[in-house]
């Protein structure tokens, strides 16, 4: 189901993914993406920590499922939400009504008695 970040792990119970705004702070930093990349061999992951796409926080097991996920349409769509940027804490309070809002101008409004006589003159 599109939107949910737990997935299922039989026998095991659930396993929280990464979020967007984790993995475009902290995983596409150059520094990070590198060492993601090339990982050292780890036994408990599946690949052996080997075949990793940094986009969707994600493990394969062989290099050619990594490539057809590479090609598939939920790598895709996941390379088009990381497009856009990521919340920031004070655009959340604003859409919660917590945070200030900038000022706007507020325009001298003309009494309607005065657009009249303007307009009949």
């Amino acid at each position: 189901m599109q939107g949910e970040t737990y997935s299922e792990r039989p026998g095991r119970g659930y396993v929280r993914t990464r979020d967007l705004d984790q993995i475009q702070q902290i995983d596409l930093d150059p520094k990070n993406r590198a060492a993601l990349e090339s990982q050292p061999i780890d036994f408990e992951v599946p690949g052996l920590a080997q075949h990793y796409c940094v986009e969707c926080a994600k493990y394969y097991e062989t290099d050619a499922a990594l490539q057809s996920h590479w090609k598939s349409k939920v790598h895709k769509r996941r390379l088009r939400q990381l497009r856009e940027p990521a919340y920031t804490i004070e655009e959340s309070e604003r859409a919660a009504g917590l945070g200030r809002e900038p000022r706007r101008p507020v325009a001298a409004v003309a009494p309607a008695e005065f657009m009249v006589e303007a307009i009949a003159v």
